[in-house]
This record gives C-alpha cells, structure tokens and sequence, in this order.
C-alpha cells in the first residue's frame, strides 16, 4: 500500500461544513482504497485528501466515485508522525503550508536538512509542527501546524530556514 495526496478546487459538492463532513464521512467507508487524513481551508475552497491505496488509480477513484474532481494526484511520504499516530488522529490542524522543492533535490538531501533544521522549531514554542507529505517525485511538499496565526508560521518556516509558496487557514 502506498501513501497519495490528492488534492481539489472544487469543493463544489458541499455548501457549508456539515455538508463537507457528511461526504468525508462516506468517503470513509470505502473499500477500495483507505482515507487517511483530509484537510479543507477554512472557507471550503481548497481540499487535501491523504488516501492509503495500491494503486494512484485507486486513490483518485475513491472521490471522484463520490463527485470529488480531483485536480493532483501525487504519491507520498509521510513525515513527522507514523501512520498509526496519524490514522487514530491526532491534534487540530490550522495552517497548511505549500513548498514547490527545486529541482535536483534528492529525497535524501530533503530528510537531512528536514532533520538537520526541524529543532530551531523550538525558536517559535507557539506553532507546533505536526507533519509533512513530500512528493515521492520531489515536486512539492505539504506541511501541517499548530499556529495561532499565520505570521507565526510564517516565522517557524523562516527558523527552519524553509521557504512557503502558499499557506492556508484550514
């Protein structure tokens, strides 16, 4: 089995939270393929769904069975946290971080400055990460944290020395 992201605009199939809800709770109760993890900006415009599958086909078929249009779909791996810790659940999410990786990054070179860097978090004690998605093709990278605002994420990322292409309330 392995780990993809998969990620939507188009929320359109929901009008409010409950809504959302509601197909992630049907989303869930799939066979073909196991819903990990899902996060949504706070305004219902941009969804992340973690789905653990055997094949990218059958992450991508488990939303767009139910509706979902699915905009990427990339393979990853997981970060921070074990998949265990991950799939019981775990603490809230609020911001979510993009990084397109530049090219010529191994996975390798990615998890030595990732380890290498990750304790100056501890130079912003009010943003806690959580975890990251990296691409498995090296494309980008998905972060997760705890924050009480995005100008403290954004100073965690620039402790880390880490650079952000997008962040989202979620």
């Amino acid at each position: 089995m392995s780990l993809f992201l998969l990620e939507t605009t188009d929320l359109s199939f929901a009008n409010n939270k409950t809504e959302f809800e509601d197909k992630v709770e049907t989303l869930s109760k799939s066979d073909k393929a196991e819903l990990v993890e899902v996060q949504v900006t706070e305004n219902l415009t941009h969804g992340y769904f973690i789905v653990e599958a055997d094949a990218e086909k059958d992450a991508q078929a488990l939303l767009e069975d139910n509706g979902i249009k699915v905009s990427l779909v990339k393979e990853v791996r997981l970060v921070g946290k074990s998949l265990d810790e991950v799939k019981q659940g775990d603490v809230n999410i609020d911001y979510l971080v993009t990084w397109n990786i530049p090219e010529g990054i191994t996975m390798d070179q990615y998890l030595d400055r990732k380890k290498k860097n990750s304790v100056h978090y501890e130079e912003v004690p009010e943003v806690q990460f959580q975890r990251t998605y990296v691409c498995e093709d090296m494309s980008k990278c998905v972060c997760l944290y705890n924050a009480p605002d995005e100008d403290a994420v954004r100073r965690a990322r620039e402790a880390v020395d880490t650079p952000i292409d997008e962040i989202e309330k979620i």
